[in-house]
């Protein structure tokens, strides 16, 4: 089973976290993580997959014009509808619009006919009711959030493709 993570990152950051969370999925058993940063996606391997995950840094209170643009015009070519999706993403200031970045992904993921999922409670703790957001410069903390997150979202795809 495979599982994409496309992201955009103009400092690192948010690629970082995009490895993080790859290493959680990689816990599943018959789990396949692979990461693409949004310039270089491998559109093959994204069709190929169970679940799109999709990272954004978070510039002025929402998500890059990179991510916007590669979600408008990307994910109806890349045959995603019916398939899990997921959203994360970094930020400077933990009011900084984190959140408002991850709803703005995951609406597209839907209007493309994707099923978001991100765990909500039901998992109990961490919990992650959106997707998981890192706060810079601390960002090696959120460690265990983003591979908890990946774990959960290989689980979860596992369990949609039996």
């Amino acid at each position: 089973m495979k599982l994409s993570i496309v992201y955009d990152s103009k400092t690192g950051s948010t690629a970082k976290m995009a490895e993080y969370i790859a290493e959680g999925i990689r816990t599943v058993p018959g789990a396949e993580a692979k990461i693409f940063p949004i310039t270089a996606v491998d559109e093959d391997y994204v069709k190929a997959s169970s679940a799109l995950i999709v990272g954004t840094p978070t510039y002025n209170g929402s998500l890059t014009a990179r991510v916007k643009a590669w979600l408008e015009e990307a994910p109806a070519k890349l045959d995603v509808a019916g398939k899990l999706g997921g959203a994360f993403a970094t930020a400077a200031f933990i009011h900084g619009g984190g959140d408002l970045a991850i709803q703005c992904v995951l609406t597209h993921l839907m209007v493309d006919g994707m099923m978001v999922y991100s765990g909500g409670h039901v998992h109990g703790m961490p919990v992650i009711h959106l997707g998981p957001v890192a706060i810079s410069p601390e960002l090696d903390s959120f460690a265990p959030l983003f591979r908890t997150y990946g774990q959960r979202m290989a689980q979860q795809a596992a369990k949609l493709n039996g």
